[in-house]
């Protein structure tokens, strides 16, 4: 693989993570390289490992997603090396960050996970965040660990709901 490709990989990661104001996952950025046809899926892995690896963005990992964000070494990299990228791809990325921009930020900013607590059971985590803000927080016990995996799968689908329940019941 030559040289200039992996590094315009870099960039265009770079460059996606700068534009938005929140993380994106690897299914994400992975979606707009495969969908564009601009490489395969272990080329890109190995592009993100080593941005992670020379510390120009950072990745933290929630129930089996990988959530990454631009560093400030990441954000002065693209700053300096941004007009290296091909304007029909700068255009590429524009579009579909504005296309997507809705469903990205809502797919990232719903988060649940879950833990085994000191009392054997099992602790979900949901939240609902809104660029840095958390609009609500959500922990609750629950006996079994499929009782946990079936509420986090489920939060993303009715946090809307609850969240709305929450603050016309906590408002009246």
């Amino acid at each position: 693989m030559a040289l200039e490709a992996i590094t315009l990989y870099k960039l265009i990661v770079l460059y996606m993570l700068n534009k938005v104001k929140f993380p994106l996952t690897n299914s994400q950025l992975s979606g707009f390289f495969l969908d564009n046809e601009y490489t395969d899926y272990f080329t890109l892995q190995k592009v993100i490992t080593e941005l992670v690896d020379s510390q120009l963005i950072s990745c933290e990992t929630i129930r089996n997603a990988s959530y990454y964000h631009i560093t400030s070494d990441g954000y002065d990299t693209i700053e300096y090396f941004s007009n290296r990228i091909p304007g029909r791809i700068v255009d590429d990325m524009d579009t579909f960050l504005m296309k997507n921009k809705y469903e990205l930020r809502n797919e990232v900013g719903t988060i649940a996970d879950y833990y085994k607590s000191t009392n054997q059971d099992y602790i979900v985590h949901c939240q609902v965040k809104e660029g840095k803000s958390t609009l609500i927080e959500l922990n609750v016990s629950v006996p079994t660990k499929e009782d946990a995996s079936a509420m986090c799968s489920n939060w993303k689908n009715c946090s809307q709901e609850i969240y709305s329940y929450v603050m016309k019941s906590l408002m009246k």
